[in-house]
């Protein structure tokens, strides 16, 4: 953790993955400076941008005159906003949009928005002429923590979420704390919680850090750039260690199986439930599920509760509005997971703050126990 006092300035974090590695450049304005670090490290390109309607009206434009600047020919492809453009029919015409601009193999796709557009731009980057060359631009808090960093790229289907799709590392992730500005309160709090997974997992000095300054990391500046790159930081070591989740790579999923299965459960209604959301109820379940099952304290449990109280997160399954499944029903969508292997389940657990661990052969019955109390909870 840097000095907060100073002003917040230009953070490069770099993700060590050989010939492959590449930069998360964090900072104010980069929007306008994109289309001048592009070409720095990727010249000769063309682009096709991938954005979202929303973040099109707030964004696009400036990104655009930049990429003009610097000589870089581009086309826009705008989609509709929300978790429900993670699909099939999404992907198809990003994909037919890609190939009737003519860009070539050597050329770019930029991903211009939150982590739905982040994961399906990439997901096409990763098939467009068997594999084009991408750039990440997350405007959204859980995009530049997570989402934008690492390779992960994907699609929803009718059986759960971001169970179609590829590893495809980006070449460049620009990440500008600026555009967090214009994020709806709720969607930053969203952000956060993934924030505070990296503390949860094996960094308890940042959890007691994010104890005491998440109003100002909420607020900006100094402490936003650094909770920012303090996450990415976190990241990159563990890509760097294990790319493609065969190791300790599955610990960045502390939250994720539970969450996924109330994202599922919901229909993927962002009205009822973002995926931070899911993640913040989905870590609270992880460490209550571990009281559980004596690996780790009942305090525990609830200082991760009363943090995500604070911050405005939703921490029970009781906070999410309208009907769900029973404790079956919700045992179905996490054998769904991809962290299921041969029907054995896999959750991420702990045994104390900053002390996540990889548990496999999780007893069936005792998760769906679980589930039925807290579902009255």
């Amino acid at each position: 953790m840097t000095d907060l006092a100073e002003p917040a300035e230009q953070v490069v974090v770099r993700v060590g993955l050989a010939e492959r590695a590449y930069d998360i450049v964090i900072g104010s304005g980069l929007v306008e400076q994109a289309g001048a670090l592009i070409a720095e490290r990727l010249p000769g390109v063309r682009a096709a941008i991938v954005t979202d309607r929303n973040v099109a009206g707030r964004h696009l434009s400036r990104l655009k005159s930049g990429l003009d600047k610097a000589g870089i020919d581009n086309v826009a492809i705008e989609l509709e906003p929300g978790e429900k453009t993670k699909s099939f029919d999404a992907l198809r015409g990003v994909v037919d949009a890609v190939l009737a601009a003519r860009l070539e193999r050597g050329d770019i796709v930029i991903a211009l928005g939150g982590g739905v557009i982040g994961d399906l731009a990439g997901f096409a980057s990763a098939i467009v002429r068997r594999g084009m060359r991408l750039v990440q631009m997350p405007t959204s808090l859980l995009a530049q923590v997570d989402s934008s960093v690492g390779g992960k790229t994907g699609i929803n289907s009718a059986h759960g979420k971001n169970l179609v799709g590829a590893f495809h590392q980006p070449s460049l992730v620009l990440s500008d704390t600026d555009v967090l500005d214009t994020l709806p309160e709720r969607e930053f709090r969203a952000g956060y919680a993934e924030v505070a997974k990296y503390g949860l997992i094996d960094r308890p000095q940042f959890f007691d850090w994010l104890e005491k300054n998440w109003r100002e990391v909420f607020a900006g500046g100094a402490a936003r750039t650094e909770a920012i790159a303090e996450s990415c930081r976190a990241k990159a070591e563990v890509v760097a260690r294990d790319e493609r989740e065969t190791g300790d790579r599955a610990l960045l999923n502390l939250g994720h199986t539970f969450g996924h299965a109330l994202e599922a459960a919901t229909g993927y209604d962002g009205g009822r439930l973002v995926h931070g959301e899911g993640v913040a109820i989905g870590m609270a379940l992880a460490h209550r599920f571990s009281a559980r099952m004596n690996l780790a304290s009942p305090d525990d449990a609830e200082r991760v509760e009363a943090h995500l109280k604070a911050v405005g997160l939703p921490w029970r399954i009781s906070d999410i509005e309208g009907e769900l499944p029973g404790a079956d029903g919700l045992l179905d969508y996490i054998r769904q997971d991809k962290k299921v292997s041969r029907g054995a389940l896999t959750f991420i657990l702990t045994r104390g703050v900053g002390q996540a661990f990889v548990a496999r052969d999780v007893p069936a019955s005792e998760v769906r126990s679980f589930l039925a109390e807290q579902i009255e909870r």
